[in-house]
Protein backbone atom coordinates (compact mmCIF):
# COMPACT_ATOMS: atom_id res chain seq x y z
CA UNK A 1 0.00 0.00 0.00
CA UNK A 2 1.18 3.51 -0.66
CA UNK A 3 1.31 4.99 2.78
CA UNK A 4 1.82 8.53 1.57
CA UNK A 5 -1.63 8.73 0.04
CA UNK A 6 -3.79 8.83 3.14
CA UNK A 7 -4.92 12.42 2.87
CA UNK A 8 -6.47 12.09 -0.56
CA UNK A 9 -7.89 8.59 -0.49
CA UNK A 10 -11.46 7.38 -0.21
CA UNK A 11 -12.55 4.81 2.36
CA UNK A 12 -11.22 2.07 0.06
CA UNK A 13 -7.99 3.96 -0.31
CA UNK A 14 -7.67 4.33 3.46
CA UNK A 15 -7.12 0.60 3.59
CA UNK A 16 -4.12 1.11 1.35
CA UNK A 17 -2.37 3.50 3.65
CA UNK A 18 -0.66 2.50 6.82
CA UNK A 19 0.23 -1.06 7.50
CA UNK A 20 -3.30 -2.33 7.91
CA UNK A 21 -3.75 -3.52 4.34
CA UNK A 22 -2.40 -3.19 0.84
CA UNK A 23 -3.04 -0.87 -2.05
CA UNK A 24 -6.18 -1.67 -3.84
CA UNK A 25 -9.46 -0.92 -5.37
CA UNK A 26 -12.43 -2.95 -4.34
CA UNK A 27 -15.19 -4.18 -6.58
CA UNK A 28 -18.72 -5.28 -5.86
CA UNK A 29 -18.83 -8.96 -6.69
CA UNK A 30 -20.93 -10.18 -9.56
CA UNK A 31 -21.68 -13.40 -7.68
CA UNK A 32 -23.09 -15.07 -10.74
CA UNK A 33 -24.28 -18.59 -10.30
CA UNK A 34 -24.60 -19.13 -14.03
CA UNK A 35 -22.69 -21.92 -15.70
CA UNK A 36 -20.00 -21.20 -18.24
CA UNK A 37 -18.33 -23.56 -20.66
CA UNK A 38 -14.66 -24.10 -20.00
CA UNK A 39 -12.26 -23.84 -22.91
CA UNK A 40 -10.21 -26.77 -21.68
CA UNK A 41 -10.93 -30.20 -20.25
CA UNK A 42 -8.15 -29.81 -17.72
CA UNK A 43 -8.05 -27.10 -15.09
CA UNK A 44 -4.95 -25.24 -13.99
CA UNK A 45 -4.55 -27.71 -11.15
CA UNK A 46 -5.09 -30.78 -13.33
CA UNK A 47 -8.75 -31.44 -12.42
CA UNK A 48 -11.62 -31.66 -14.87
CA UNK A 49 -15.38 -31.94 -14.71
CA UNK A 50 -18.12 -29.72 -13.23
CA UNK A 51 -16.99 -27.21 -10.65
CA UNK A 52 -18.70 -25.16 -7.98
CA UNK A 53 -17.49 -23.10 -5.06
CA UNK A 54 -19.33 -21.05 -2.47
CA UNK A 55 -17.26 -18.03 -1.53
CA UNK A 56 -17.20 -15.84 1.57
CA UNK A 57 -19.96 -13.61 0.20
CA UNK A 58 -22.21 -16.63 0.30
CA UNK A 59 -22.31 -16.66 -3.50
CA UNK A 60 -21.86 -19.87 -5.46
CA UNK A 61 -20.09 -20.06 -8.79
CA UNK A 62 -21.00 -23.08 -10.90
CA UNK A 63 -19.17 -24.00 -14.10
CA UNK A 64 -19.42 -26.96 -16.46
CA UNK A 65 -15.67 -27.43 -16.24
CA UNK A 66 -13.12 -26.77 -13.52
CA UNK A 67 -11.60 -23.36 -14.34
CA UNK A 68 -8.60 -23.56 -16.63
CA UNK A 69 -8.13 -19.83 -17.21
CA UNK A 70 -7.83 -18.39 -13.72
CA UNK A 71 -7.11 -14.72 -13.05
CA UNK A 72 -6.33 -13.73 -9.48
CA UNK A 73 -4.99 -11.04 -7.22
CA UNK A 74 -1.24 -11.58 -6.98
CA UNK A 75 -1.23 -12.76 -3.37
CA UNK A 76 -4.05 -15.22 -4.08
CA UNK A 77 -2.21 -16.53 -7.13
CA UNK A 78 0.91 -17.02 -5.00
CA UNK A 79 -1.08 -19.05 -2.46
CA UNK A 80 -2.67 -21.20 -5.16
CA UNK A 81 0.77 -21.74 -6.68
CA UNK A 82 1.93 -23.32 -3.42
CA UNK A 83 -0.80 -25.93 -3.87
CA UNK A 84 0.02 -26.61 -7.51
CA UNK A 85 -2.69 -24.46 -9.08
CA UNK A 86 -1.51 -22.15 -11.87
CA UNK A 87 -3.14 -18.93 -13.00
CA UNK A 88 -3.06 -17.22 -16.39
CA UNK A 89 -3.24 -13.61 -15.21
CA UNK A 90 -2.64 -11.56 -12.09
CA UNK A 91 -3.41 -8.07 -10.83
CA UNK A 92 -1.86 -6.24 -7.90
CA UNK A 93 1.78 -5.82 -6.81
CA UNK A 94 3.62 -8.39 -8.91
CA UNK A 95 7.00 -6.93 -9.82
CA UNK A 96 9.15 -4.20 -8.35
CA UNK A 97 10.51 -1.21 -10.23
CA UNK A 98 13.66 -3.15 -11.06
CA UNK A 99 11.61 -5.99 -12.53
CA UNK A 100 12.07 -8.47 -9.69
CA UNK A 101 9.14 -10.39 -8.17
CA UNK A 102 7.25 -8.40 -5.56
CA UNK A 103 7.12 -9.89 -2.08
CA UNK A 104 3.43 -10.63 -2.66
CA UNK A 105 4.24 -12.82 -5.68
CA UNK A 106 5.71 -15.53 -3.47
CA UNK A 107 7.35 -18.33 -5.46
CA UNK A 108 5.50 -17.68 -8.71
CA UNK A 109 7.46 -17.30 -11.92
CA UNK A 110 6.07 -13.90 -12.86
CA UNK A 111 7.43 -14.20 -16.40
CA UNK A 112 4.80 -16.89 -17.04
CA UNK A 113 1.73 -14.87 -16.09
CA UNK A 114 0.01 -11.94 -17.76
CA UNK A 115 0.13 -8.91 -15.48
CA UNK A 116 -3.11 -6.96 -15.87
CA UNK A 117 -2.06 -4.24 -13.44
CA UNK A 118 0.80 -3.77 -11.04
CA UNK A 119 -0.33 -0.78 -9.00
CA UNK A 120 -3.45 0.77 -7.50
CA UNK A 121 -6.30 1.24 -10.01
CA UNK A 122 -4.42 -0.56 -12.80
CA UNK A 123 -6.37 -3.33 -14.51
CA UNK A 124 -6.26 -3.89 -18.27
CA UNK A 125 -9.72 -5.03 -19.32
CA UNK A 126 -8.40 -5.71 -22.83
CA UNK A 127 -5.73 -8.11 -21.55
CA UNK A 128 -8.25 -9.66 -19.19
CA UNK A 129 -10.73 -10.35 -21.98
CA UNK A 130 -7.97 -11.78 -24.17
CA UNK A 131 -7.29 -14.43 -21.52
CA UNK A 132 -10.87 -15.73 -21.88
CA UNK A 133 -11.12 -15.94 -18.08
CA UNK A 134 -13.18 -18.65 -16.44
CA UNK A 135 -13.05 -17.08 -13.00
CA UNK A 136 -11.54 -14.12 -11.16
CA UNK A 137 -10.40 -14.63 -7.56
CA UNK A 138 -9.44 -12.05 -4.98
CA UNK A 139 -9.49 -11.37 -1.27
CA UNK A 140 -11.90 -9.04 0.51
CA UNK A 141 -10.93 -6.49 3.16
CA UNK A 142 -14.39 -5.33 4.17
CA UNK A 143 -17.76 -6.82 5.02
CA UNK A 144 -19.48 -5.40 1.92
CA UNK A 145 -18.35 -8.17 -0.42
CA UNK A 146 -15.95 -6.03 -2.44
CA UNK A 147 -12.98 -7.54 -4.21
CA UNK A 148 -9.46 -6.38 -3.49
CA UNK A 149 -7.57 -4.47 -6.17
CA UNK A 150 -10.32 -4.49 -8.77
CA UNK A 151 -10.79 -0.83 -9.78
CA UNK A 152 -14.07 0.73 -8.73
CA UNK A 153 -14.44 2.56 -12.04
CA UNK A 154 -14.29 -0.60 -14.17
CA UNK A 155 -15.71 -3.21 -11.78
CA UNK A 156 -18.96 -3.65 -13.74
CA UNK A 157 -17.18 -4.26 -17.05
CA UNK A 158 -14.82 -6.71 -15.38
CA UNK A 159 -17.70 -8.55 -13.71
CA UNK A 160 -19.38 -9.20 -17.05
CA UNK A 161 -16.43 -11.15 -18.42
CA UNK A 162 -16.31 -13.93 -15.81
CA UNK A 163 -17.76 -14.91 -12.43
CA UNK A 164 -15.74 -14.07 -9.34
CA UNK A 165 -14.77 -15.67 -6.03
CA UNK A 166 -13.98 -13.69 -2.89
CA UNK A 167 -12.05 -14.96 0.14
CA UNK A 168 -12.50 -12.74 3.19
CA UNK A 169 -9.53 -11.50 5.17
CA UNK A 170 -11.57 -9.04 7.19
CA UNK A 171 -12.07 -9.12 10.96
CA UNK A 172 -11.19 -12.77 11.52
CA UNK A 173 -8.20 -14.81 12.56
CA UNK A 174 -5.59 -16.01 10.08
CA UNK A 175 -6.58 -19.66 10.40
CA UNK A 176 -9.95 -19.00 8.75
CA UNK A 177 -8.76 -17.62 5.38
CA UNK A 178 -5.93 -20.17 5.39
CA UNK A 179 -8.48 -22.94 5.56
CA UNK A 180 -10.69 -21.30 2.93
CA UNK A 181 -7.75 -20.97 0.52
CA UNK A 182 -6.91 -24.63 1.19
CA UNK A 183 -10.49 -25.58 0.26
CA UNK A 184 -10.46 -23.37 -2.84
CA UNK A 185 -7.16 -24.81 -4.02
CA UNK A 186 -8.45 -28.35 -3.52
CA UNK A 187 -11.58 -27.58 -5.55
CA UNK A 188 -9.38 -26.29 -8.38
CA UNK A 189 -7.32 -29.47 -8.46
CA UNK A 190 -4.57 -28.48 -6.07
CA UNK A 191 -2.77 -31.25 -4.23
CA UNK A 192 -3.51 -30.30 -0.63
CA UNK A 193 -2.79 -33.86 0.52
CA UNK A 194 0.78 -33.91 -0.73
CA UNK A 195 3.59 -34.33 1.76
CA UNK A 196 4.65 -30.73 1.10
CA UNK A 197 1.20 -29.32 1.86
CA UNK A 198 0.48 -31.43 4.93
CA UNK A 199 3.97 -30.81 6.31
CA UNK A 200 3.49 -27.04 5.90
CA UNK A 201 0.22 -27.20 7.82
CA UNK A 202 1.89 -29.18 10.61
CA UNK A 203 4.76 -26.68 10.77
CA UNK A 204 2.27 -23.83 10.98
CA UNK A 205 0.54 -25.48 13.93
CA UNK A 206 3.90 -26.07 15.63
CA UNK A 207 4.96 -22.47 15.03
CA UNK A 208 1.68 -21.25 16.48
CA UNK A 209 2.22 -23.29 19.64
CA UNK A 210 5.75 -21.89 19.89
CA UNK A 211 4.37 -18.36 19.66
CA UNK A 212 1.74 -19.12 22.30
CA UNK A 213 4.42 -20.35 24.68
CA UNK A 214 6.70 -17.39 23.94
CA UNK A 215 3.92 -14.90 24.62
CA UNK A 216 3.01 -16.64 27.85
CA UNK A 217 6.62 -16.73 29.02
CA UNK A 218 7.22 -13.05 28.14
CA UNK A 219 3.95 -11.20 28.80
CA UNK A 220 5.83 -7.95 29.45
CA UNK A 221 7.25 -7.74 25.91
CA UNK A 222 5.26 -5.08 24.06
CA UNK A 223 4.97 -5.34 20.27
CA UNK A 224 4.20 -2.37 18.01
CA UNK A 225 3.06 -2.84 14.41
CA UNK A 226 4.09 -0.08 12.03
CA UNK A 227 4.37 1.04 8.43
CA UNK A 228 6.42 3.90 7.07
CA UNK A 229 5.89 6.53 4.39
CA UNK A 230 7.76 9.75 3.65
CA UNK A 231 5.23 11.89 5.51
CA UNK A 232 3.79 9.63 8.18
CA UNK A 233 4.30 6.63 10.42
CA UNK A 234 1.30 4.34 10.83
CA UNK A 235 0.61 2.29 13.94
CA UNK A 236 -1.74 -0.58 13.21
CA UNK A 237 -4.35 -1.76 15.63
CA UNK A 238 -4.88 -5.48 16.08
CA UNK A 239 -8.56 -5.53 15.22
CA UNK A 240 -9.60 -6.33 11.62
CA UNK A 241 -6.22 -7.69 10.42
CA UNK A 242 -6.15 -11.49 10.13
CA UNK A 243 -2.53 -11.93 11.24
CA UNK A 244 -2.70 -9.57 14.21
CA UNK A 245 -6.02 -10.92 15.43
CA UNK A 246 -4.51 -14.40 15.39
CA UNK A 247 -1.30 -13.38 17.13
CA UNK A 248 -3.32 -11.52 19.76
CA UNK A 249 -5.42 -14.63 20.35
CA UNK A 250 -2.18 -16.52 20.96
CA UNK A 251 -1.36 -14.05 23.71
CA UNK A 252 0.98 -11.51 22.09
CA UNK A 253 0.99 -8.18 23.93
CA UNK A 254 0.44 -5.52 21.27
CA UNK A 255 0.41 -1.74 21.36
CA UNK A 256 -3.23 -0.85 20.66
CA UNK A 257 -4.03 2.71 19.53
CA UNK A 258 -7.37 3.94 20.91
CA UNK A 259 -10.36 3.69 18.60
CA UNK A 260 -10.65 7.48 18.32
CA UNK A 261 -7.05 7.68 17.13
CA UNK A 262 -7.71 5.03 14.47
CA UNK A 263 -10.86 6.71 13.15
CA UNK A 264 -9.08 8.56 10.34
CA UNK A 265 -7.57 5.25 9.26
CA UNK A 266 -10.93 3.55 8.99
CA UNK A 267 -10.36 1.73 12.26
CA UNK A 268 -7.20 0.05 11.01
CA UNK A 269 -4.40 2.36 12.14
CA UNK A 270 -3.32 5.64 13.71
CA UNK A 271 -1.29 8.12 11.66
CA UNK A 272 1.64 9.77 13.43
CA UNK A 273 4.03 12.47 12.30
CA UNK A 274 7.66 11.43 12.44
CA UNK A 275 8.11 13.88 15.31
CA UNK A 276 5.64 11.80 17.34
CA UNK A 277 6.86 8.35 16.33
CA UNK A 278 7.86 7.72 19.95
CA UNK A 279 4.27 8.11 21.21
CA UNK A 280 4.08 4.45 22.19
CA UNK A 281 6.68 2.42 24.00
CA UNK A 282 7.58 -0.91 22.41
CA UNK A 283 10.14 -3.65 22.88
CA UNK A 284 9.67 -5.19 19.44
CA UNK A 285 8.53 -3.43 16.26
CA UNK A 286 6.97 -5.27 13.32
CA UNK A 287 7.30 -3.33 10.05
CA UNK A 288 5.30 -3.65 6.83
CA UNK A 289 7.42 -5.58 4.31
CA UNK A 290 5.53 -4.58 1.15
CA UNK A 291 7.27 -2.69 -1.60
CA UNK A 292 4.88 0.24 -1.19
CA UNK A 293 6.19 0.92 2.33
CA UNK A 294 9.59 2.33 3.25
CA UNK A 295 11.68 -0.46 4.72
CA UNK A 296 13.44 -0.01 8.10
CA UNK A 297 16.93 0.11 6.60
CA UNK A 298 15.86 3.06 4.44
CA UNK A 299 14.24 5.15 7.19
CA UNK A 300 16.42 8.20 7.79
CA UNK A 301 14.31 9.99 10.42
CA UNK A 302 16.31 10.68 13.59
CA UNK A 303 13.27 10.05 15.78
CA UNK A 304 13.02 6.54 14.38
CA UNK A 305 16.67 5.77 14.99
CA UNK A 306 16.31 6.85 18.63
CA UNK A 307 13.52 4.39 19.41
CA UNK A 308 14.70 1.86 22.03
CA UNK A 309 13.56 -1.14 19.97
CA UNK A 310 15.39 0.19 16.91
CA UNK A 311 18.58 0.84 18.88
CA UNK A 312 18.35 -2.67 20.34
CA UNK A 313 17.95 -4.23 16.88
CA UNK A 314 14.52 -5.58 17.79
CA UNK A 315 12.75 -4.79 14.51
CA UNK A 316 11.27 -7.56 12.38
CA UNK A 317 9.24 -7.66 9.19
CA UNK A 318 5.50 -8.14 8.96
CA UNK A 319 3.50 -9.32 5.95
CA UNK A 320 0.46 -7.06 6.21
CA UNK A 321 -1.15 -9.05 3.40
CA UNK A 322 -0.07 -12.62 4.13
CA UNK A 323 0.11 -15.09 1.26
CA UNK A 324 -2.60 -17.49 2.36
CA UNK A 325 -0.76 -20.78 2.21
CA UNK A 326 0.50 -22.54 5.30
CA UNK A 327 3.99 -22.66 3.82
CA UNK A 328 4.20 -18.89 3.51
CA UNK A 329 2.64 -18.21 6.93
CA UNK A 330 4.99 -20.46 8.91
CA UNK A 331 7.91 -17.96 8.89
CA UNK A 332 5.58 -15.11 9.87
CA UNK A 333 4.66 -16.93 13.07
CA UNK A 334 8.17 -18.26 13.72
CA UNK A 335 9.81 -14.85 13.30
CA UNK A 336 7.50 -13.24 15.84
CA UNK A 337 7.98 -16.11 18.29
CA UNK A 338 11.75 -15.83 17.98
CA UNK A 339 11.65 -12.06 18.42
CA UNK A 340 9.61 -12.32 21.62
CA UNK A 341 11.76 -15.15 22.98
CA UNK A 342 14.99 -13.19 22.51
CA UNK A 343 13.79 -9.61 23.10
CA UNK A 344 15.18 -7.45 25.86
CA UNK A 345 12.81 -5.24 27.79
CA UNK A 346 13.69 -1.78 26.44
CA UNK A 347 10.44 0.18 26.48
Amino acid sequence: MSNARTARLSRRGILAAGGALGLGALVTACGSGDSKDGDSDAAAGGKSGPWSFKDDRGKSVQLKQTPANIVAFTGVAAALHDYGVSVKGVFGPTKTQDGKPDVQAGDMDISKVTILGNTWDQFSIEKYAALAPDVLISTMFDDAGTLWYVPEASKDKIAKLAPSVGISVYDRQLTQPLQRMWELAESLGGDVKSAKATDAKKRFEEASERLRKAAKAHPDIKVLVGSASQELFYVSGTNLSVDLEYFKALGVNFVEPPEKAKAQGGGWFESLSWENVDKYGADVIMMDDRSSAIQPADITEATWKKLPAVKAGQVISRSAEPILSYDKCVPLVENLAKAIESAKKVA
